[in-house]
């Protein structure tokens, strides 16, 4: 099992041993590159102007971060082409996937940076351009691969020109026009090769020889030679998303069993299904289905008793009807009524917030969900959602309310906080008074909350300013009380607060409480956020490239639910695979 990562700079510690490992698999596997090129990688990641290249580091490792392979992609944003530079496997690793998922993830950066194409050096397989008959038939296997990608050798240039003459095997230039099928033409290839010889070999070719090449490219549009090895391409996997990338999707196959009737209860099932309709044509999500968890994971989080209670009056409560609890016992805490029903109270902070027969299975089932999303993390995977109801991100750890049973947000951070750091982003409208209860006098969770402020939101009674935790875990809380009237604009220079304290935090996971309550019009907020503002939200989300989960919250404007979150998530795949907002001074 291998997970693809992108890194982009050494300064944590652990970068810094990624590009040791990395700089050993060079050694091993390109055995002429000399020492100081090997060196470089380093300087060319912390510092792209010198090189006039910004580079990109993809790695595959394992959860416990052992690099199996890598490869380092130049982009030069003002010729809009990618330069693939190595692309390895470590010593005895072949065969296994590595390559062709590397190779996968960096063409879906590529298209994401909206570049024409993908170039690369290949040896070539035949004995007139290759005197080392020794590696004919590996280079032939590494052309075969890149063909099947629709990716082939440049012809009828002066590309494969010796540069000096003890050279017996100078390469192919490739390229791959990542499935967009528009021809390349003389005069962009012209400034490409320029750019390549320039900036990569500037310390091998004179600027005679750089002409020479750059004169060579005189048809238009550019010829590519004729497929060799594969006679019918892949349209999907050309054009396709990897299965490696794809945002994991996980939706609560039991939601609609929790279904009130009762007139003007927001929460209902059709929430689902207007955001299904609208992001499962987008293609960058891939269905998982539900694994069951054991209910101790939310008694590491939820008190005991308060589990045992909800499982016990779901199961008593008859099918048709809804409790709502209407006695709230808090003079004499110690001594909860005996009535099952009346005891509601003991553990609700409202009244509009019922058990029914299905909670107790509904709620489990979303925190199945969302604990089968931060398994698929462990295991490698950069984006996951859980689309879940209830909610949850209002239960505290021995009470409920505001439409939620079980905080599936906290059963996951606490899940996921047993490999490092996690950040808790709550970005619905309500406070996250839930994650902010749970976690209070932690320190390995720090928790973030963007929402109305408390004198008119609910839940009224926290998310203030000055709640930032308590005993150990002072500094890891973060409330952002919003005036009752925002735009978009406004809601992203707060956003971007929240980014940077979660960058300074560097935390191993991200959970996001994904609340779409946020939208103009929503029946339980005041704000004003339209369909551009969530995907410039989750675009400056993903560009953290945290490997994240989020879960679904609030949401109760039908008409405008799937869009925005089909709008959210289109930006935060787009930030994650690019890093184009990564900074967050934005």
């Amino acid at each position: 099992m291998f997970r693809i990562r992108r890194i982009h700079d050494d300064y944590s510690k652990q970068n810094r041993q990624i590009v040791k490992e990395i700089q050993t698999i060079l050694k091993q596997q390109f055995e002429s590159l000399s020492e100081d090129k090997i060196n470089t990688i380093s300087e060319q990641l912390r510092n792209p102007v010198k090189y006039q290249l910004k580079s990109i580091l993809f790695i595959a490792d394992d959860t416990q971060g052992n690099v199996k392979g890598f490869a380092i992609v130049h982009h030069a944003p003002d010729l809009k082409f990618a330069y693939l530079d190595f692309i390895s496997t470590g010593k005895g690793r072949t065969g296994r996937g590595i390559g062709g998922a590397l190779y996968e993830s960096i063409r879906e950066t590529a298209r994401q940076l909206n570049v024409i194409g993908l170039f690369f050096e290949c040896l070539p397989d035949v004995l007139t351009r290759c005197k080392d008959k020794s590696i004919l038939k590996q280079n032939a296997a590494r052309l075969k691969f890149y063909e099947t990608y629709g990716a082939r050798p440049i012809i009828n240039t002066a590309y494969e020109t010796p540069v000096f003459e003890t050279d017996i095997c100078p390469p192919h230039l490739m390229f791959d026009d990542l499935g967009y099928d528009k021809p390349l033409g003389k005069r962009q290839l012209r400034g490409i090769i320029g750019a390549i010889l320039e900036r990569k070999y500037s310390d091998i070719c004179t600027p005679e020889y750089n002409q020479k090449v750059i004169n060579s490219v005189v048809e238009d549009p550019v010829q590519l030679r004729p497929p060799k090895y594969v006679k019918e391409v892949s349209i999907e996997k050309v054009k396709g998303i990897s299965r490696e990338n794809r945002i994991v999707l996980v939706v609560n196959d039991r939601h609609d069993i929790h279904h009130i009737r009762e007139r003007g209860y927001v929460e209902s099932p059709v929430r689902i299904n207007s955001i299904l309709k609208q992001i499962l044509p987008m293609n960058i999500f891939q269905p998982v289905p539900v694994h069951q968890f054991s209910e101790s994971n939310i008694r590491k989080v939820h008190h005991t008793e308060y589990v045992k209670y909800l499982k016990k009056v779901s199961q008593n409560v008859p099918t048709s009807k809804s409790i709502y609890p209407y006695v709230f016992p808090i003079r004499n805490g110690k001594r909860p009524p005996t009535e099952l029903p009346i005891r509601a109270g003991y553990y609700c902070i409202d009244t509009f917030t019922p058990i029914n027969h299905n909670a107790y299975i509904a709620a489990k089932r979303a925190v199945d969900c969302t604990l089968t999303c931060a398994s698929r993390l462990l295991k490698g995977a950069d984006l996951a959602y859980a689309l879940v109801r209830p909610p949850g991100h209002h239960a505290e750890h021995r009470v409920f309310g505001g439409f939620c049973y079980f905080n599936s947000a906290a059963i996951a951070a606490n899940y996921l906080s047993i490999r490092g750091r996690v950040a808790i982003l709550d970005i619905d409208y309500h406070h996250g008074n839930g994650q902010q209860n749970i976690f209070y006098s932690r320190s390995d969770v720090l928790t973030i909350s963007i929402h109305g402020h408390p004198k008119f939101a609910y839940p009224y009674f926290s998310g203030f300013s000055d709640e930032n935790g308590e005993g150990g875990g002072v500094g890891y809380n973060v409330n952002f009380p919003l005036p009752e009237h925002i735009d978009g604009d406004s809601y992203r220079q707060t956003l971007v607060k929240a980014v940077k304290k979660i960058m300074k935090f560097k935390p191993v996971f991200l959970v996001v409480a994904l609340g779409l309550d946020t939208a103009k019009g929503d029946p339980t907020g005041t704000w004003s956020l339209r369909s551009e503002d969530f995907e410039m939200n989750g675009e400056i989300i993903g560009a953290m490239e945290i490997p994240t989960v989020v879960v679904q919250e609030g949401g109760y404007l039908a008409r405008s639910l799937g869009g925005n979150a089909r709008h959210f998530f289109k930006g935060l795949w787009a930030g994650y695979h690019t890093g184009a907002a990564k900074d967050p001074h934005i």
